[in-house]
This record gives C-alpha cells, structure tokens and sequence, in this order.
C-alpha cells in the first residue's frame, strides 16, 4: 500500500467544483482521495491510498494518485508531490523498550 500526498492549487474552480471540493473533504487516505484546502479553496492537499502490487513503485504509485486527482475533474496545478511506501513502514511491539 502507497500513501501520496499531492499539494497543489486550483486554476479557475468555479462555484459548482468549489461545492463538490467541500464535500470531498478529509485528512484521512482513501482510494478516491480526499482533500484538504485553505479557507478560500484555493490551495489544496491532496491525500490518496494506493493499492500496491508486488512489483508496483513509487512511480506507478504516483501515477495512480494523479489519475484519482484527475477523476474529481477540478482544474488544478500540481506543485509537490509525495509517496510513502507503507510496506516499508516497521511499527515496534508495544511493551518492549530498548
């Protein structure tokens, strides 16, 4: 599993795609994404989960974040992006201190 986190902003989002951005709202990471955004829905963060195959990378994972991005179909501009492999993550047991 990816995580990708795209920060970005809007270009020329109208009234109907500003409703439709506050309705995708959330800071949690799903496969459809879901955004986060200044007051005046101008700049945006991006949060997508991206199911990983066993030879998928970072590239096919941003590539599939940029295509969920582009589902929602709101005019944008990428300015970062980022991609955390949580195969890689290692969370420690619990109880045991070194």
């Amino acid at each position: 599993m990816f995580r990708v986190t795209i920060r970005g902003k809007f270009t020329g989002l109208d009234d109907t795609g500003r409703a439709a951005v506050l309705a995708a709202g959330g800071i949690a990471y799903t496969e459809r994404g879901a955004f986060t955004h200044d007051q005046s829905v101008t700049a945006f963060t991006f949060r997508c989960q991206v199911p990983a195959g066993p030879d998928d990378g970072q590239d096919e994972a941003a590539l599939g974040a940029m295509a969920a991005l582009e589902a929602h179909g709101h005019p944008h501009e990428i300015l970062q992006l980022a991609v955390t492999d949580m195969r890689d993550i290692k969370i420690r047991p619990k109880g045991r201190r070194m």
